[in-house]
């Protein structure tokens, strides 16, 4: 289709209304799939550096467990 003006354009033939609202309550659900994603993939990765930390925390505790332990053996 074409339009003899910008302005019959904008009207796109009498169906402005819908059109422009489709076009908009698109982009609108764009931008929030987009801002609600990297919402979420901050939030992700802030709870893998936590589980990580809390890993290392584990690990160093069972570690000087055993170190305390060996050293309970070797010195009764």
């Amino acid at each position: 289709m074409q339009f003899d003006s910008l302005q019959d354009f904008l009207a796109m033939g009498g169906y402005a209304l819908y059109v422009w609202l489709s076009f908009g309550v698109s982009l609108l659900a764009l931008v929030w799939v987009v801002i609600d994603s990297a919402g979420t993939h901050k939030k992700l990765l802030r709870n893998a550096r936590e589980e990580q930390a809390r890993q290392a925390r584990i690990a160093a505790a069972r570690k000087a467990q055993a170190v305390q332990s060996e050293s309970q053996q070797t010195g009764s």
